[in-house]
């Protein structure tokens, strides 16, 4: 397998891009909590079951993602901050077919 190229952008308004590993089966939130891109407890409290929002993204380009689950999209409807263009880190798998992709993380509250 193959790294892939992530650009994300912290809260502080901050760009990284980082290499994101396709044979680990991690996620968007896994990989934020691995580079330390999001101060510790702040980011996928659920353990990523989709049940917190606290791995809310902004998908700032037209990579092709999978389509939101009913469970992403309920937790969503509830959350802050919500736009648009708002997915949960913890359901976007790292695979090879999001390389390039640019998120934004959601404000904590």
């Amino acid at each position: 397998m193959q790294d892939i190229t992530i650009k994300i952008t912290d809260r502080e308004g901050i760009k990284h891009q980082v290499q994101a590993p396709t044979d680990m089966s991690m996620n968007v939130m896994e990989l934020v909590r691995m580079y330390e891109l999001a101060p510790e407890g702040t980011i996928g409290i659920c353990g990523g079951m989709a049940m917190c929002a606290s791995c809310q993204c902004y998908v700032l380009n037209d990579v092709e993602i999978p389509e939101k689950s009913a469970d992403e999209d309920a937790m969503l409807w509830e959350a802050y901050n919500v736009k648009e263009n708002s997915r949960l880190g913890c359901q976007i798998q790292i695979t090879t077919e999001i390389d390039g992709l640019e998120i934004e993380l959601a404000p904590e509250s």
